[in-house]
């Protein structure tokens, strides 16, 4: 599991998950996403830089760079932490091959806000969560003098790391039988590209107990209502585009899945699935309720460990094909990425990622007004949405490559119809 080479530096295998990222790869979508953490006073970069320090040693298989070697990709623990980089003109540029054999991830600081973005070979949402939050405790007891617990989620940073953390719990926890890869596919939205690879953000900030008595009108967990939410607001705008109802496709959402509840694992690597619920907008018109029933039903059969393993084992299975082993690195590029763009993103309409309820020490509290989670827009599909919680506000990041906010706009109506309370912020573009 745990590798070292002749110069001390740790290297790991991708775990399954990771494996398809390098490969699917394009000139201008590195698949990348942030999370970020804005405090109450401008941040120190110099003191920010001595935290980093710290930390990349902490999560040496966070803290990597992509190498690649005869028959796989791999992960090595970067020698020193990378520079402190200034924002871009907007969030997630595309990250180059160059870049990213020097490190997959970055730190970045506007004013008063700390980004970090992780290529998502590195980890997935739940394990970056936890190096931000040691980042952002390490600057804290360095700037402030203050001493921080290890509770929610921060640990010791001059701890070695444990053998939980580094494993691939893929193969770990694959059953003996295989889930069936038959799927439809879905809707996929159109629109006018935007210049220069310039991506729009737009954040909906929500009452949390607003939401959460509504979901709980409905019978569902804040997370499922959401996603209706989303659904809803994907129906109404095929149904302003398509007028024909026989000419409607599948709304179908991605909704991904923290494995490591499921199955009471420990581990930084990427450990994450996905359900996808559907609804055919040519049976007619669907209320919130009606969609609230068909995302809770689909979650209740699918986020259980029994059906999660088949599904583990069918993508463990392909990587352990003797074949597959010894084909060179080029030739699986290859297939991999056909793979991929025949298949890969056409299954849903977009992704909702919520990373969850956001919880710290007290006495970091004082410091940190908001948390944000913001996921790259898919490699053919111009959305993307990434939502987290903090204290009593949901902050619900939608990211888009084309011109116009038409989904926003409609995701807009339908709280708007709930009687729900919204403040936006984008950083609309005007070219």
């Amino acid at each position: 599991m745990k590798k070292q080479e002749s110069n001390s530096l740790m290297w790991v295998r991708l775990d399954n998950a990771a494996k398809i990222y390098p490969a699917a790869r394009k000139k201008n979508w590195s698949n990348v996403y942030r999370q970020s953490v804005t405090l109450y006073e401008e941040v120190d970069c110099s003191i920010l830089k001595s935290a980093l320090d710290v930390v990349v040693k902490r999560f040496p298989s966070i803290a990597s760079k992509l190498r690649k070697g005869l028959f796989w990709y791999y992960l090595q623990q970067v020698e020193n932490a990378p520079d402190i980089k200034e924002e871009y003109s907007y969030p997630l540029a595309y990250m180059s091959n160059n870049e990213m054999r020097k490190c997959a991830f970055r730190v970045i600081v506007y004013r008063n806000r700390i980004a970090v973005e992780f290529f998502h070979s590195l980890t997935d949402g739940a394990g970056a969560l936890i190096f931000l939050k040691n980042l952002l405790a390490e600057y804290l007891e360095l700037k402030y003098g203050i001493t921080i617990p290890f509770e929610h989620g921060i640990v010791d940073r001059k701890a070695t790391p444990t053998f939980e953390e580094l494993e691939d719990c893929f193969p770990k926890y694959a059953g003996k039988v295989l889930a069936s890869r038959k799927d439809t596919n879905a809707w996929h939205m159109y629109g006018a590209p935007q210049k220069d690879g310039f991506l729009n953000l737009t954040c909906f900030q929500l009452s949390v107990k607003q939401i959460l008595d509504l979901a709980h009108s409905h019978g569902v967990t804040l997370t499922v209502f959401m996603s209706a939410v989303m659904m809803l607001a994907l129906f109404n705008l095929q149904k302003e585009k398509e007028p024909n109802v026989k000419n409607r496709k599948l709304i179908k959402l991605l909704i991904p899945i923290n494995l490591r509840t499921l199955f009471n694992s420990n581990t930084l690597r990427n450990f994450s699935m996905y359900t996808i619920p559907e609804i055919n907008p040519r049976l007619g018109d669907y209320t919130l309720s009606e969609i609230c029933n068909v995302i809770k039903h689909k979650m209740g059969s699918e986020f259980t460990a029994k059906h999660m393993s088949t599904v583990i084992a069918t993508n463990v299975n392909d990587e352990k094909n003797p074949l597959v082993r010894l084909i060179p690195l080029p030739i699986k590029n290859l297939v991999m990425k056909a793979i991929f763009n025949s298949v890969g993103e056409k299954k849903a309409c977009l992704s909702l990622s919520n990373l969850g309820k956001i919880t710290i020490p007290q006495i970091m509290e004082s410091y940190v007004k908001r948390f944000d989670f913001i996921l790259g827009v898919q490699a053919t599909q111009p959305y993307n949405c990434g939502m987290v919680t903090y204290k009593d506000t949901i902050y619900l990041n939608f990211i888009r490559d084309i011109k116009d906010p038409e989904l926003e706009r409609h995701f807009y109506l339908v709280l708007q119809s709930l009687g729900v309370e919204v403040y936006v912020e984008s950083n609309q573009n005007e070219r």
